[in-house]
């Protein structure tokens, strides 16, 4: 994995980043946006943009945002979303569901 959308997303999902990408690998759940990490090329383009400061290289991340490398990651899987490697968020549309974590998340 490249990059991570971390918790400043959760009930903001801004979309910013999404019209910044160029391959279209950002995602969005019922809370908050998903980087895909398979789908993502690294180029950056989404991180300045996020007016929330949401989005992070996986090794510049915050400690206290480390576990969204794995949600990030897990909300693909079959017992998440199923969604695997799609090819493209425009083609998914919004997906009614978040990661677990993410779905119960309160501040």
């Amino acid at each position: 994995m490249v990059y991570v959308i971390a918790e400043p997303c959760i009930d903001v999902k801004d979309r910013a980043c999404v019209e910044e990408c160029p391959v279209d690998c950002i995602y969005e759940g019922e809370r908050m946006l998903y980087i895909q990490p398979d789908e993502c090329i690294d180029c950056a383009a989404c991180e300045p943009v996020c007016p929330v400061e949401a989005i992070a290289y996986e090794d510049d991340l915050p400690e206290m945002w480390a576990e969204f490398t794995a949600i990030n990651r897990e909300f693909f899987e079959d017992d998440v979303t199923g969604l695997g490697m799609p090819g493209g968020a425009a083609v998914v549309g919004v997906q009614e569901t978040d990661h677990p974590k993410v779905a119960n998340w309160s501040f």
